[in-house]
């Protein structure tokens, strides 16, 4: 008999999460452009609460993969006092390592557990905003969308921050300031700028770039308090990768995830010392990683704090979510391949089976962008590393 385990791993599984994911998809972001349309222009206040709940229905169903299908088990390290007094009820920028495929999905599970996951944001490529159902999803959500043309960009950035906070309920917006994900090809550059400035080199990251940083805190201030500098880490020696197809396997991984909130006043009034308290900051970054991966604590040679951590549950609402939605979409696509074959209506029969096909390999495209292997070169030659 076929076990729960081996059942996940089967292609008609996986076209069924396919098929729950993008038919919800589309149908979200015809919600949001309705929204867009009908209301935004009317009551902004209205349009973002409701906005709230479509962005929680998408983004929960790969949450959903993570707690519950994959069964992963996220360990979150904060302050006590600080994760009872503030998570989850203020505006927050984000600052996190950007080094494993689904560092953005461990992200996605703790704003779950806090209330704040159709309020989450990000700074983000511009052409991401194309991407069918995800890109749509983030563009009609009000992200911030960059050229990375930095003149350009500063003043997008200067418009979107007030937009993005202006919302009326806390709002979490992640500042990838490595500027992309970690690669040995990147992380070697990084190195090499790092040594022909004089800064001190990373070990676990790439060397930040501060541009976007201390052009955002300007308008961030006044309407931010406050930063969330977030580590987060997998063990070295876990058997199971952290990528996109073990959770899609359903294989458990164990993310680490250190939380310290700063307030923004911490942070330096002019650019130069702004970017300077950014390196400092990724400097002890490193040693709390170096740590994590040399004693198995974040603390232990880092010089950091030690703080208690909790093992966040799943929440009922992203199995709820994610059932309603598989109901709703493999009901649909399985009675009308059934009624076009009955009805041998075999033009609606092959159009219905190329849209799987159509499911399927979509599915296949989006957790290969999720791969390291399949990473943008931005950020691999020194020349451009300079950019900083």
């Amino acid at each position: 008999m076929i076990t729960l385990q081996e059942l996940k791993k089967l292609r008609l599984i996986h076209l069924c999460i396919a098929i729950t994911f993008f038919t919800s998809g589309l149908s979200i972001n015809f919600l949001q452009l309705l929204l867009h349309i009908c209301l935004k222009p009317f009551n902004k206040r209205l349009f973002r609460k409701l906005m709230y709940y479509l962005c929680y229905s998408f983004y929960s169903q790969l949450v959903f993969m993570a707690d519950w299908y994959a069964g992963c088990k996220l360990r979150v390290y904060m302050d006590a006092e600080d994760e009872k007094k503030y998570a989850g009820k203020e505006h927050v920028l984000l600052l996190m390592n950007h080094k494993y495929e689904i560092d953005w999905l461990a992200g996605w599970m703790i704003c779950e557990k806090v209330g704040v996951l159709g309020n989450c944001k990000a700074y983000a490529k511009k052409a991401i905003r194309y991407v069918p159902c995800m890109g749509w999803a983030w563009w009609l959500a009000e992200f911030v969308f960059l050229n990375r043309d930095f003149d350009k960009d500063k003043e997008i950035i200067a418009k979107q921050l007030k937009i993005v906070f202006s919302y009326p309920d806390p709002t979490w917006l992640l500042l990838n300031a490595e500027g992309t994900r970690f690669t040995p090809a990147k992380h070697e550059a990084s190195v090499k700028f790092a040594q022909e400035r004089g800064m001190t080199p990373l070990k676990h990251h790439l060397i930040p770039r501060t541009k976007g940083f201390t052009a955002s805190l300007p308008t961030l201030r006044g309407i931010c308090p406050v930063i969330y500098d977030i580590n987060l880490a997998f063990k070295s020696d876990e058997k199971v990768p952290p990528t996109m197809l073990s959770l899609l396997n359903g294989k458990s991984v164990e993310p680490y995830m250190l939380m310290r909130r700063i307030p923004l006043e911490q942070v330096p009034e002019g650019e130069k010392e702004a970017a300077d308290w950014l390196q400092k900051l990724f400097v002890e970054k490193d040693r709390i990683i170096d740590s994590f991966h040399e004693t198995g604590s974040f603390f232990e040679k880092s010089g950091v704090k030690e703080v208690p951590y909790k093992i966040c549950k799943p929440r009922l609402s992203s199995l709820l979510n994610f059932v309603g939605w598989a109901i709703y979409s493999l009901s649909f696509i399985f009675y009308y391949l059934i009624s076009s074959l009955l009805a041998s209506n075999w033009t609606g029969l092959i159009t219905a089976l190329s849209l799987l096909g159509i499911f399927y390999w979509l599915m296949g495209v989006a957790i290969n962008k999720t791969q390291i292997s399949k990473a943008s070169s931005y950020g691999a030659q020194s020349n451009k590393t300079s950019a900083h």
